[in-house]
């Protein structure tokens, strides 16, 4: 975990970053296609084994996020949860409480149907809490994305004291 200015807005607890995971349902993946940055919302799954994080990413067989993965596969990704927005006095003390975590990774186009399948359980479970199986088939006709994160940063900015 690196990168954050704001030392004081720091989680470093890993249970506290399970539940970002947990809570947060769209990651906004970053990529650079050439000079020009690309950013996509995206539903995702995670693993986290032995303080590894791992997210996956599901959609359609291709178009543009694979064809930039293909030549970059750098990427970055953010998601947010618990959003509660704020007033103040003046226009400056107007905000948002929220929670976030950040990170930067590796993304692989996933192959193997027997992972594609493995993914989409990962990702059901992160969307809805529940487990659900798939089959080959049902796995031949999604593209999966699997994003090996190298490192990441959350943060919490908490309502004003009154």
């Amino acid at each position: 975990m690196n990168g954050l200015t704001r030392r004081e807005k720091l989680i470093t607890d890993i249970d506290t970053v399970i539940d970002i995971l947990e809570k947060s349902k769209v990651l906004h993946l970053g990529l650079v296609d050439g000079d020009e940055p690309y950013v996509v919302p995206m539903n995702y799954g995670y693993t986290m084994d032995e303080g590894k994080l791992t997210l996956w990413l599901h959609g359609a067989t291709q178009g543009r996020k694979y064809d930039i993965i293909r030549k970059n596969p750098k990427v970055f990704f953010e998601m947010e949860c618990d959003l509660q927005p704020f007033e103040g006095d003046v226009a400056c003390k107007y905000g948002i409480s929220y929670t976030s975590l950040m990170g930067r990774g590796t993304a692989v186009i996933i192959e193997d149907s027997q992972e594609k399948q493995d993914a989409l359980t990962f990702l059901m479970k992160t969307q809805t809490g529940m487990d659900f199986e798939f089959n080959e088939k049902l796995a031949s006709v999604v593209g999966i994305i699997r994003i090996d994160v190298t490192d990441y940063t959350a943060k919490h900015r908490p309502l004003p004291k009154k």
